[in-house]
């Protein structure tokens, strides 16, 4: 298959191109990748090495994005291609994240393949997770469509981190998502993952006005997020802005990739995260990897 052409980018007159989907706005020369590894500059066009290349196929069930109250009990087809836009210290899914297309197996799947996998096997919707869904966009959106189409939910799993054009595009095909909110602090969030806080607060409240369903994830890192203030400003700001009724799954840390001289998150910090969140007036509020 030829490598398809991308969306949201701007060419430049020293024959690099800007990729216009994430806040990196990364400026990538001939034959060079941006941070995601795979939108790639081809002789001034910006093409997507993992478009219908995806690297993950599984049946899961939903609970396991985690989404609790999208239609509990039900199971998706989940979907990953390589390339992530944060290289999180702790990714457990390191080894396709962060890693360039040619140095992973992969499938090769059109959209129109991927659906009729998932009605074939009797799944109701299309998760597209384990890396950075945002980094494929157009495998996602095209995918997205024809599931419409047949009547089948769409389901991201994604950091949201991502510029408003290109979410806006995707807001009106994705029915529900989960969020990670890595942390309440700019800081953490620049050094543990190379983004910034304020473009997830900002991808969390387009979902909720588009109407998505969304639930997040906070994963509680000792010794690196696991302030208990930082905890209560994080449930306070999602209190604040109308989204109490958010499911909020506070999830146990094991050690992984860069970080795995930490211990694990002790279960008691976890029940105190979840009392702050209940204090601050969260309605559903879960552990996980317990």
């Amino acid at each position: 298959m030829d490598r398809f052409e991308c969306s949201y980018y701007t060419k430049m007159d020293n024959g690099q191109v800007e990729c216009m989907l994430c806040p990196h706005h990364c400026r990538i020369g001939e034959g060079r990748t941006g941070i995601c590894h795979s939108r790639r500059n081809e002789n001034g066009t910006l093409v997507s090495d993992v478009y219908g290349r995806p690297c993950a196929l599984a049946i899961d069930p939903i609970e396991k994005k985690p989404l609790y109250h999208f239609h509990p009990g039900t199971q998706c087809l989940s979907v990953a291609c390589t390339g992530c836009n944060f290289h999180c210290h702790n990714c457990q899914n390191h080894d396709i994240s962060q890693a360039a297309p040619q140095q992973v197996r992969h499938m090769s799947l059109m959209p129109s393949d991927l659906v009729d996998i998932c009605i074939e096997h009797n799944c109701p919707g299309i998760a597209y997770t384990y890396t950075e869904p945002l980094t494929y966009i157009e495998y996602v959106s095209d995918t997205a469509h024809l599931a419409h189409e047949k009547g089948l939910w769409n389901i991201l799993v994604t950091a949201g981190y991502v510029c408003k054009e290109p979410l806006n595009d995707l807001l009106p095909l994705i029915d529900a998502a989960n969020i990670d909110l890595k942390s309440f602090s700019d800081d953490i969030y620049q050094r543990i993952s190379g983004g910034r806080l304020q473009v997830v607060l900002d991808t969390i409240l387009a979902m909720q006005e588009a109407g998505i369903w969304i639930e997040l994830t906070n994963l509680i890192i000792p010794s690196v997020n696991d302030d208990l203030q930082m905890i209560r400003n994080m449930c306070r700001w999602i209190a604040t802005n109308n989204l109490s009724h958010v499911p909020l799954h506070f999830s146990r840390f094991f050690p992984q990739y860069k970080m795995s001289h930490l211990s694990p998150t002790p279960l008691e910090t976890l029940r105190k995260a979840r009392e702050i969140a209940r204090e601050e007036g969260l309605q559903h509020v879960y552990l996980g990897n317990v």
